[in-house]
């Protein structure tokens, strides 16, 4: 199976992006009643929680990432990812494997 990337976004709003470094580990969680995106998914950290969501828009979507619509239907309730580069406007991740087979 292909990777599947998503950009996430929204760091600002939290904890900055700082932190973050390649190979760290982040949990998605789909916000279906969430009132401005019904396909958000919420991205935490352990020890931190929400630290900022998928890009769901052609502007802060980065390189070959999916957006959050793109990939809400790909996984389940939860899934987990693996941050691969920081950059200036998004941090880019792949998702784990095991969770884009899950669906």
């Amino acid at each position: 199976m292909n990777k599947i990337y998503f950009t996430i976004t929204g760091t600002s709003y939290k904890f900055g992006q700082e932190f973050f470094k390649p190979n760290m580990k982040v949990k998605l969680i789909k916000e279906p009643d969430n009132e401005y995106d019904k396909e958000a998914i919420r991205v935490e950290m352990e020890g931190l929680g929400p630290v900022g969501y998928v890009a769901n828009s052609s502007f802060t979507v980065l390189g070959e990432s999916m957006s959050a619509g793109r990939l809400y239907d790909k996984i389940g309730d939860t899934a987990e990812g693996t941050v691969m580069y920081v950059l200036p406007k998004g941090i880019l991740c792949a998702l784990d494997q095991n969770d884009a087979d899950e669906k």
